[in-house]
């Protein structure tokens, strides 16, 4: 596929390495602090879901990959919620606040269960995924017709991408295992019959701590204290993440 960056982990094993540390500072490419930085996720979320119910107001919601289920706990009030999560722990916290959350990966057998949706979303999920096309297939066979699935992942060809190359803030295997352009991501979603029907590169509130914890990683050395600023967001825009809205006709 055109721009299409694939990262060589033979041995990466996603059920060891999403493990509860991903999500509280103990991998370096992971969160700093993921669920202290709850109040900030959510306004990003709410914003997610206004533009979301542009494209389909309301109906049966799967996320694929839902963390600790603050996108869902937004979503409850426009759709009939279920979530999807790896990390035991992550799913688990999402089913003590009552939110259907099963624990595993994106396959036959849980989507048969989950039945037919209106609206899948992964956010920043796919570029994890050891076979992105499979899975944005299987999405296509339990996505009702006129149903879309939303897509948020980096652009491995924005300016901002090219210029910094191995130094791309989102070049992080085995963690980041696939790398798309805005070009691959259209074919893979047309080579399965679905249309993107809305494409851009939007802005983000970011907490503060994850800012300051991938800084780190960047510049070289390993943080070992907690991050201040996990209450705290600001709105970032490099560019180099895309957002694609993909409808089944």
């Amino acid at each position: 596929m055109c721009g299409l960056g694939r990262a060589q982990c033979d041995e990466f094993d996603p059920g060891e390495y999403y493990s509860g540390d991903y999500f509280s500072g103990g991998r370096t490419d992971g969160y700093v602090d993921y669920q202290g930085t709850e109040a900030v996720l959510r306004r990003e979320f709410s914003h997610s879901l206004e533009f979301i119910r542009r494209h389909h107001v309301s109906g049966r919601l799967l996320e694929i990959g839902c963390a600790y289920g603050f996108f869902l706990e937004e979503a409850t009030t426009f759709y009939d919620v279920t979530g999807i999560e790896i990390a035991d722990a992550a799913a688990h916290s999402c089913r003590e606040r009552g939110l259907h959350v099963v624990t595993g990966i994106a396959d036959e057998r849980y989507l048969a269960q989950l039945g037919m949706m209106d609206v899948i979303v992964m956010l920043d999920v796919i570029e994890h995924l050891p076979d992105p096309r499979a899975t944005l297939a299987l999405c296509h066979r339990y996505l009702n017709p006129g149903g879309i699935i939303v897509i948020t992942t980096g652009d491995f060809g924005s300016l901002f991408a090219r210029l910094a190359g191995a130094h791309w803030r989102l070049m992080t295997p085995p963690q980041h295992l696939w790398y798309f352009t805005p070009e691959s991501l259209k074919l893979m979603a047309r080579s399965l019959g679905l249309s993107v029907v809305a494409f851009d590169h939007p802005w983000k509130f970011v907490p503060l701590s994850l800012i300051a914890f991938q800084a780190s990683r960047m510049l070289g050395f390993r943080y070992l204290g907690r991050f201040p600023g996990s209450r705290v967001g600001i709105p970032v825009n490099f560019f180099d993440a895309m957002r694609c809205v993909i409808r089944k006709c």
